[in-house]
């Protein structure tokens, strides 16, 4: 797989479609002793990095009469949602009940219909995929496809073209399409460090077991973070790589999300806020000298702290 040429077409594709987000670097914040360059890509179209592999597939393909399919925490959801309704096509998502209401209102915003399912992920992506086979819609999978990720890999292009010079680059991992689209970029040019929640971990998990393999699914990030198994494509990236795996608490988690607050007014939910944790709790430390960047991915807090201004 040329990935290389599949990311840099999926970048010329989505122009126009996707935001440019912007690059900060902190001096001597966090509690950190050292500066860290940050892409902040919460502040993409419907607060996630999720558009660009959206907007990728559907640009790339062609769409059947019955439109599209997807399965989702919520964010997902949110972004093909989005770029349906862009591209005039039309959608149905499903979403397990811990999903939450703010990312709930993002996909009925954009247009989507709508289906809330008990359980976890994996039981949406089981309706998901019946409603495919039924009505011969397009399956977006969030993170185990193609496109997915060669659009997601347009992040690390980008950020690359806005100066990037860090020796490791710091992401957070859920079913893998953000990490597996930057490892597929960076080729091993930089180190990546892999970050997951200590109850959210199905790359930790795979690595250690050599294979991907089903885990449980628990905590502050699971809605966003939340795969009950890692996908194929990222799994293969970080061995061919040799990316880091490392897991942060909960608290960890929270205590970077209000960091991130507190410090620099960015207001992320927790998933924005775990690779950031990587290094605010010590779960990754850096060598003397070594420079490090920060990929802040989420927006979607929820309960929204605005909801009852608007209602």
């Amino acid at each position: 797989m040329d990935w290389s040429a599949e990311i840099a077409a999926a970048a010329e594709r989505i122009k126009g479609h996707v935001l440019r987000t912007p690059v900060v670097t902190v001096e001597n914040g966090f509690g950190l002793d050292f500066p860290v360059q940050m892409k902040l890509e919460q502040m993409q179209h419907t607060g996630t990095f999720k558009a660009r592999g959206a907007f990728n597939t559907l640009l790339s393909s062609d769409v059947p009469a019955a439109g599209l399919v997807a399965a989702s925490g919520g964010n997902h959801g949110a972004a093909v949602a989005y770029a349906a309704h862009k591209l005039g096509h039309k959608a149905r998502i499903y979403v397990p009940e811990m999903a939450g209401p703010a990312k709930v209102a993002l996909i009925r915003d954009a247009g989507a219909d709508l289906a809330v399912v008990p359980g976890a992920y994996s039981d949406a992506l089981d309706q998901a995929l019946a409603y495919e086979a039924e009505t011969g819609a397009m399956q977006i999978h969030a993170y185990d496809a193609l496109g997915t990720v060669g659009g997601q890999g347009t992040v690390a292009l980008e950020w690359e073209e806005q100066g990037l010079d860090a020796d490791t680059v710091i992401i957070a991992v859920g079913g893998g399409g953000l990490i597996g689209g930057s490892m597929a970029w960076f080729d091993g040019r930089r180190r990546v460090i892999a970050v997951e929640p200590e109850t959210s971990c199905a790359l930790n998990a795979a690595l250690k077991a050599g294979e991907p393999v089903d885990v449980e699914v628990s905590g502050v990030a699971a809605n966003a973070l939340g795969a009950k198994r890692i996908g194929q494509i990222c799994f293969d990236l970080a061995v061919s790589t040799g990316a880091e795996s490392v897991l942060v608490t909960d608290e960890a988690i929270s205590q970077a999300q209000q960091a991130l607050w507190r410090e620099r007014r960015q207001l992320v939910e927790p998933a924005g806020a775990t690779a950031l944790a990587a290094l605010t709790s010590g779960a990754y430390v850096p060598e003397p000298g070594e420079k490090v960047a920060v990929l802040v991915c989420g927006a979607n807090i929820a309960p929204d702290p605005f909801e009852q201004a608007t209602q």
